[in-house]
Formats: C-alpha cells, sequence, structure tokens
C-alpha cells in the first residue's frame, strides 16, 4: 500500500467512491463512528453521505471532526486508509458543503483539471 504515497491521488466524494474501485484517492469527511476496536471509521462527506474507512492499523488517538483519509477504493466500496490527517477546526470550521461543490465541478467538467485522474467509466 506504500506505492499509493508515490502515485497522483484523485480527490473523490461518496457518490464517486464506486468509479475509483482499485485505486488511489483521497477523502474529506467529518467523522461520525469510530468502531470500537479502533478499526475503522465512519465518515460523511459534503452531501451527508456516508463511506466506510478500514484503518491499516487500529488508531491510537480519539478522531472527530473533519479529516482527510489517503487510500485505496476496496471492491466493497470502502477505503483502505495509508494515512490520515485531521483538519484543525478550533478556529476556523471546514465547509464540507463548499467542499463537495468543488469536487461536483472538477469531476464534472474534467477536462479543464488535467491534474485529476480519470476512473474508469
Amino acid at each position: 500500500m506504500a506505492d499509493i504515497l508515490e502515485v497522483p491521488r484523485t480527490r473523490i466524494n461518496t457518490s464517486l467512491v464506486s468509479r475509483f474501485t482499485g485505486m488511489a484517492v483521497c477523502f474529506v469527511g467529518r467523522v461520525l463512528k469510530v468502531h470500537p476496536s479502533g478499526t475503522s471509521i465512519v465518515l460523511a462527506d459534503g452531501d451527508g453521505k456516508n463511506v466506510t474507512v478500514e484503518m491499516t492499523d487500529p488508531l491510537d488517538e480519539e478522531l472527530s471532526g473533519v479529516i482527510e483519509v489517503v487510500g485505496k477504493v476496496t471492491p466493497k466500496a470502502t477505503i483502505k486508509a495509508v494515512y490520515y490527517v485531521p483538519f484543525r477546526e478550533d478556529k476556523n470550521s471546514f465547509d464540507l458543503g463548499l467542499y463537495n461543490e468543488a469536487l461536483n465541478i472538477i469531476h464534472e467538467f474534467s477536462q479543464y483539471y488535467p491534474f485529476n485522474v480519470t476512473g474508469s467509466s
């Protein structure tokens, strides 16, 4: 899974997960639930849709708020995380709705965003 760090990663939301099976992705969402074992978390995107993130190693810290996850989409439509980064929201909150709108525009007009990796159709 370390190879994910060396390849381009497409930013996606929950509605795009199935289009990127087997591919490296970046997902930003709000933590809704952490499995008691720390092996998975449920994130909500800007539309309020949920995706499950499977952790490579059990969490050793408490997670809440908005986080960014980099990983690979599994055939079960979950994301196998390689790493995650919590967002600091102590001074400014992250607008997931606005972020989601930006993602929709980037994917709808991908010809204008050449840095985007296209998924299988």
